[in-house]
């Protein structure tokens, strides 16, 4: 089949990872990819397919080729996808990354983004549940996978300082406030003030780096180390050299930073955001807490006390996040891709 994924950048992110993903992999198994971008689109992962951007500034629909399916995304992809698809340029699938009327600016566009097509794949079975409360629609589950450059180096040392480490993103642009970046540092800091002895590693896409000033006076902080990882590799890297792995996002459909730390061997400490249900089990493979129990801190502290505990969820995560695969997740696309496609036949 010949899908077009109009995009508005591939810059360093979860919900860009995931659209790189499955365009690479529908494209090795057959498929005819086209990315469809703005004029000044950003592309920050290997593409293996073709690339095409719109002829001039943001996408409308006469920059759509003609093919079998649309797959749009963030809500601002929607409207211009279902006119490009009125025009006879494909069916109109979303791929609903995140839910976008909750947490974002411009919500009430958001909301209405949902009623322009029924043909809906979501991340996980809490997003599933809010879409169809609010709209009526049950999105066929694509489940969030993990890349296999991501694996556990066993560079961890006894001997060694102990380390966290959290994701940090631009907070500047209103598109981070379901991190809850501040009260990720207070709870960092508040570790660091009772146990000095650890290291607190702050990992940041590089490109953001250079854009915020608010993540530049970071830098000048003794309390953290930053990271800015220029690949895959290097974000493995310091994904494996960390005991222990922070995320304090109330918000997301899968949130990928916590598994991808997971799968090499870091024991995660994180706040239930929704979509890390789906991999997560306080207790089992993680500390979850709720973000109004304010404990984040006191389960990394719990974790840095109990390196039996520390280890054993470390284990369990790692051999949790193996049933999640890119390979997995662009299998069940297709199937749904199919099932829509006769079904609109």
């Amino acid at each position: 089949m010949k899908l077009i994924f109009p995009v508005l950048t591939l810059s360093r992110g979860g919900a860009q990872r995931m659209l790189a993903e499955l365009a690479n992999r529908l494209s090795e198994i057959g498929h005819e990819i086209t990315i469809l971008l703005p004029s000044d689109g950003v592309v920050e992962y290997e593409i293996n397919c073709e690339l095409r951007y719109a002829a001039d500034g943001d996408l409308s629909a006469s920059d759509f080729p003609v093919g079998d399916v649309i797959v749009s995304n963030f809500y601002t992809t929607v409207e211009v996808s279902q006119q490009a698809s009125n025009e006879g340029k494909g069916i109109h699938i979303r791929l609903a990354l995140c839910y976008e009327p909750t947490f974002l600016p411009d919500n009430s566009r958001s909301f209405a983004s949902y009623s322009l097509t029924s043909n809906l794949l979501v991340l996980s079975r809490w997003q599933q549940e809010i879409v169809q409360m609010n709209h009526g629609i049950k999105g066929t589950i694509v489940p969030i996978g993990v890349n296999p450059v991501f694996r556990n180096l066993n560079i961890r040392e006894p001997e060694n300082k102990l380390v966290v480490s959290a994701v940090m993103r631009k907070p500047e642009g209103g598109f981070s406030g379901h991190r809850e970046q501040d009260y990720l540092l207070e709870q960092l800091n508040r570790v660091r003030r009772l146990h000095p002895e650890v290291e607190l590693y702050l990992i940041i896409p590089p490109g953001e780096f250079a854009e915020s000033t608010t993540l530049q006076t970071l830098l000048a902080d003794e309390r953290y180390h930053i990271r800015t990882p220029a690949n895959d590799t290097e974000l493995c890297y310091h994904y494996s050299e960390s005991d222990i792995f922070v995320s304090s996002s109330t918000y997301d459909t899968g949130s990928l930073p916590g598994i991808e730390a997971m799968r090499c061997g870091a024991a995660l400490v994180t706040v239930y955001s929704g979509g890390n249900m789906e991999y997560g089990r306080h207790g089992h493979n993680c500390l979850m807490s709720y973000r109004f129990e304010n404990r984040l801190a006191d389960d990394i502290i719990t974790l840095i006390k109990d390196p039996d505990l520390r280890q054993r969820l470390a284990r369990k995560g790692e051999q949790d996040s193996q049933h999640f695969t890119w390979e997995k997740s662009t299998q069940l696309f297709q199937n749904a891709l199919f099932e829509i496609v006769a079904r609109n036949s």
